[in-house]
């Protein structure tokens, strides 16, 4: 490794030049890459609710769905504006009065549940579906342009219309989101760091990492919002460490060797061999991501993991690079640092840490209670501000309608008349459905089939199945509609075993139950992948459970806040938060223990080494965890996404806790534990080979 660290060296100007003509073919791939705005999609593809919808789009031509509430507006203005919407690219069909009767007929003739369902006295409902799927991009311009064509008085309510404003939201503020995180870091930074030029480099160098990452996402043809509001700011907020050990280690190796590119080459040296374990864990905890059978998690997981092992490459070659060619304009701009000494806190919590022993273990009483005590939400309307036309249409469809979203029923085309009509009356019966619609149920009583236009039968018949619509009122991802569910699958399924229930609803539900397997998975693979990864870099079986142990209490404090605040989280955050936390923040505890390590094997006793290990560590922690904070926490404030908001702002605050209970607690497990971590560790392979070169000094030798 020294020959490569010397040839970045020696060829600083070359390393750098390559490293920016680099970012062109990044840029390129970054701005063809599609992103994903709808979280459903990511359910897996062979559960019956995503086979469902795929049927319907490859045999009826409809994916996405669409309720449209016109207020104030005749019969005729509504069927001249269907007209018009009808006209709009990539939209299937509009269902709506007149596509079972023509105006001229009374409306009194169509059964009057269903009269009723589609009219009240200032407002009228009618059905829109797209020939595309709910988030793509087809849908979303169609949808922006029945929003032109209809109006301030037209309300568009469905997934597809959340999907459109979640992506015109984010496209807003994406850019805001990394301008706060890199302002915020550069305030960090600045402060905590002895040069004002030093901060500069490590952002370019870390932008440079994060352009690759995102352009090379291509790769995975598309990613998910989320992953994209957070890639930019997440790389920055857990490899900016690295960048730090290598000036540090680069500070130090001046301090004793002249020549500046000699010493670089040995901080290069020192780098990699010190962010070897904290990236492996980090990178651990974003891979557990990729378990789920959720795919968001492994959307988000290879991509983060990517973005840290382009963090440690530009660490190790573009940063020393850029440090050496800017080495005048750094010591020009040098100026005395903001430190911590952390002799007498460390001597103080040393020498009480008994104390905080108790305090800290308490804790788990009201972190475990709190935990069990958070609110997760899965209707994605929540996660967005008010003022959205998605979320206002929403409202008016409650209002005038009491309805919430539409199921819909795939069933066989053979289906009998008979059966299907005691299906629907059936069905019309379960608390909270506002009507149960398909073609038997449109002729009702006093309609001739005759009568039905045949292009409306072709809408509702295609492929060997018939089309079934169920409006609900209530809320998506509420108890009350899971168990609505339940009932019209039971009820269906006794007349038709073959048909399936798709829908926003049922797909919600499904993201419910995969979503809480998937927390558990992602938490055991976690905790399973960084125990070993401490294992091996800390030589002991005991100290993996000791530092994964005060992490986890981190955690469960992190998220126990939300159950005492009452805060409610999206289920995203809920789940990847604890694998993000503790495959981030661990490193504080692997630095610290592996110092503290070291002073043991120096032959000090371990008040001595628990002492020198937390006054030493402490300003490094103390840098790090207020660099991810700061990275964080302004776009956890500033997103008007409460999916980004509330992951940034818990990130930020698990920092800032994870910090906390290492400087704290780790230290009294030390001395609990020294006995039991001394005799369990092994020696390292550098400490055989130190063993096996005192025995055979040439003095041994020839004695």
């Amino acid at each position: 490794m020294y020959h490569i660290a010397k040839w970045i060296t020696r060829h600083k100007v070359l390393v750098t030049v390559v490293s920016l003509v680099l970012m062109i073919p990044a840029i390129f791939g970054y701005l063809n890459l599609r992103v994903n705005y709808d979280v459903l999609y990511y359910l897996p593809d062979d559960i019956e609710t995503m086979q469902g919808q795929q049927i319907l789009l490859d045999d009826f031509g409809k994916g996405a769905y669409a309720l449209f509430v016109a207020e104030g507006m005749t019969d005729r203005q509504v069927a001249d504006l269907k007209a018009q919407i009808e006209k709009v690219d990539h939209v299937a069909d509009v269902i709506w009065y007149d596509s079972v009767m023509d105006l001229s007929v009374p409306a009194k003739i169509l059964p009057e549940d269903l009269y009723k369902a589609f009219h009240t006295e200032d407002a009228t409902l009618m059905a829109i579906f797209f020939d595309t799927g709910s988030s793509a991009d087809e849908t979303m311009d169609a949808i922006d342009q029945i929003r032109k064509i209809a109006g301030e008085k037209c309300f568009l309510s469905s997934i597809s219309a959340i999907v459109t404003d979640t992506k015109h939201l984010v496209e807003q503020e994406l850019f805001w989101y990394v301008l706060i995180a890199v302002l915020a870091s550069a305030a960090v930074l600045a402060a905590t760091m002895d040069s004002w030029m030093a901060p500069v480099l490590f952002l370019t160098n870390i932008g440079i990492a994060v352009i690759y990452n995102l352009g090379t996402n291509w790769i995975q043809g598309e990613i998910s919002f989320i992953t994209m509001s957070l890639a930019a700011v997440l790389q920055l907020a857990v490899t900016m460490d690295y960048s730090i050990f290598l000036w540090n280690a680069y500070k130090e190796q001046r301090s004793k060797i002249a020549d500046k590119e000699e010493a670089m080459a040995q901080a290069i040296c020192q780098t990699i061999s010190s962010v070897s374990g904290s990236s492996l864990t980090t990178i651990a905890g974003f891979i557990a991501l990729c378990f789920m059978s959720f795919t968001l998690g492994k959307d988000l997981g290879v991509v983060m993991a990517k973005g840290v092992v382009f963090g440690v490459l530009t660490c190790i070659t573009t940063l020393p690079a850029m440090i050496l060619l800017f080495d005048r304009a750094i010591a020009r701009t040098a100026h005395k640092p903001l430190t911590i000494r952390g002799e007498k806190l460390a001597g103080f919590i040393v020498r009480h840490h008994r104390v905080f022993l108790v305090l800290m273990l308490l804790l788990w009483i009201p972190a475990l209670y709190g935990y069990h005590q958070v609110n997760v939400y899965y209707n994605l309307d929540i996660s967005l501000p008010d003022y959205l036309p998605s979320v206002q249409s929403k409202e008016e469809l409650k209002e005038h309608f009491d309805m919430s979203t539409i199921h819909m029923i795939l069933a066989d085309e053979d289906l009998s008349s008979r059966d299907a009509r005691l299906m629907l009356d059936e069905m019309q019966q379960v608390d909270g459905v506002q009507f149960a619609i398909a073609t038997d149920s449109l002729i009702g009583s006093r309609i001739p089939k005759a009568w039905l236009p045949e292009d409306l039968t072709q809408k509702l018949s295609s492929g060997g199945y018939q089309l079934m619509l169920i409006g609900t009122s209530y809320p998506v991802a509420s108890d009350e509609i899971n168990r609505q569910i339940g009932t019209l699958e039971q009820i269906m399924k006794k007349y038709d075993p073959s048909a399936m229930l798709i829908g926003e609803g049922p797909g919600t539900r499904d993201l419910i139950r995969i979503t809480d397997s998937d927390f558990k998975m992602v938490s055991a693979v976690s905790i399973g992948a960084i125990f070993l990864i401490i294992l091996a870099v800390l030589h002991s079986p005991v100290l993996p459970v000791l530092l994964v142990l005060v992490i986890e209490l981190a955690i469960y404090i992190n998220m126990g806040v939300c159950g005492f605040t009452g805060e409610k989280l999206p289920f995203v955050a809920s789940i990847v938060i604890g694998t993000i936390q503790l495959g981030a923040t661990v490193d504080y505890a692997i630095l610290m223990t592996d110092r503290y390590v070291h002073e043991r094997l120096q032959g000090h006793d371990k008040k001595a080494a628990a002492n020198v290990s937390l006054s030493t560590s402490m300003p490094s922690i103390f840098t790090s965890a207020l660099g991810f904070f700061a990275a964080t926490i302004g776009v956890g404030i500033f997103s008007d996404v409460d999916m980004i908001g509330s992951l940034c702002r818990l990130m930020a605050r698990g920092a800032l806790i994870s910090m906390t209970m290492v400087l704290l607690l780790l230290p009294a497990f030390y001395l609990l534990f020294d006995p039991l971590i001394m005799k369990t560790r092994w020696k390292s392979l550098a400490e055989r080979r130190k063993t096996l070169k005192r025995k055979w000094t040439p003095a041994a030798h020839e004695g």
